[in-house]
């Protein structure tokens, strides 16, 4: 028997809006990231989209959406937003600031809101994989509606990995 799909808050979010998505659950392999989502579900790396929970010096929390084949350059973010330091937030704060697992982030639906920066060629996909929400659990989504749910701030940090 299959389980169930996860009602999560990105997941509540989606449906409030009544957005079109599909859902994708795989199985989670631990460390495993956007290369073993990407081959469970039979796609493109770089149309699975990383939420990354990251904190400027002061400590104030942001997200990064990434391509999963693509790594951030901190240095061109804290210098894109005008910060001094932007680094990755440890997983027990990411969990704090959003409300979900580390490997279960999404922008959507967050304890609190956050500000969102993407890659902008994510925008140039017909459709990304975001985390729904749950370990081992996307959610298809054109990045335009996306867009609609979210306030997006679009950035070129992106560097091969």
């Amino acid at each position: 028997m299959a389980h169930p799909t996860p009602v999560t808050p990105a997941i509540r979010a989606l449906r409030a809006a009544g957005v079109p998505y599909t859902e994708h659950l795989y199985k989670y392999e631990e460390k495993g990231g956007t290369r073993v989502s990407a081959r469970e579900l039979g796609v493109a790396e770089h149309a699975v989209v990383k939420t990354l929970v990251m904190e400027d010096e002061d400590k104030h929390a942001l997200l990064v959406l990434m391509h999963g084949d693509l790594q951030v350059s901190t240095k061109n973010l804290a210098r894109t937003l005008g910060k001094k330091q932007i680094q990755p937030c440890t997983p027990d704060m990411a969990n704090k600031h959003t409300g979900y697992l580390v490997g279960g982030t999404s922008p959507l639906g967050t304890r609190k809101a956050l500000p969102v920066y993407a890659e902008a060629t994510i925008f140039d996909l017909p459709v990304i994989y975001l985390n729904g929400g749950a370990r081992g659990f996307l959610v298809g989504i054109n990045p335009l509606d996306l867009a609609k749910l979210i306030e997006v701030d679009l950035i070129e940090v992106g560097i091969a990995g």
